[in-house]
């Protein structure tokens, strides 16, 4: 440690090194004001300056979480911010906020390192509500990153709007002749059959995050 680090500053890079291990992706200024019991955030960001002029950390002052910790293994991936976009079905299709490509402004993001979404800048999110996609490991309440997508491949996880009920839906994606099955990860739950007009793909699965309790 560098000498010169205040013991309320080796406080906050210990908190950084725990918080980024556990959850993989840095904390806020007000998480760090709390997990350090520290009076203020202006106190936390003094001390955040102090660590960045000392080479310890790096900061991105465009992004909310965007603290890198550096030193012998380097800098940590670069975070982003991706929008959150509404609410899926793994399970029984439900109604999302905005039925039009999920639309194009999103008041919600979530930060995650820039592997999480595999270096992809056009990237959604959308929150899981059901248990349809659990044997993917996807479960309720996950978060899941998509990729904008109008086709898919048999096999594919996509997210899957059903024109006729204006609802959309994570599954395994099939398409069998004159009918797409649309297939989930749960032993226990049918699939559902559609014809193929009516089904649009709007997102592929890139990967998901399950947010700590």
């Amino acid at each position: 440690m560098n000498k010169d680090v205040s013991g309320k500053q080796a406080q906050i890079l210990e908190f950084l090194r725990e918080f980024i291990e556990e959850k993989d992706y840095p904390p806020s200024i007000r998480d760090i004001q709390e997990g350090c019991a520290i009076s203020s955030t202006s106190v936390v960001d003094y001390n955040l300056r102090k660590l960045e002029d000392k080479g310890l950390i790096r900061r991105d002052r465009e992004v909310s979480r965007g603290i890198e910790i550096l030193g012998a293994h380097g800098r940590r991936p670069r975070i982003v911010e991706v929008p959150m976009l509404g609410t899926i079905a793994a399970g029984q299709p439900i109604p999302v906020p905005t039925s039009d490509r999920f639309g194009n402004d999103s008041d919600e993001t979530v930060a995650v390192t820039e592997d999480m979404v595999r270096g992809k800048s056009n990237v959604f999110a959308l929150r899981v509500k059901g248990t349809s996609m659990i044997e993917d490991l996807i479960d309720d309440g996950d978060i899941v990153f998509l990729e904008p997508a109008a086709s898919a491949t048999n096999g594919d996880r996509v997210a899957v709007w059903l024109k006729d009920r204006g609802e959309v839906t994570l599954k395994r994606y099939y398409h069998e002749g004159t009918r797409v099955r649309l297939q989930p990860a749960n032993s226990t739950m049918e699939p559902i059959y559609t014809a193929p007009e009516n089904v649009e793909i709007q997102g592929k699965f890139i990967s998901s995050l399950r947010p700590s309790e």
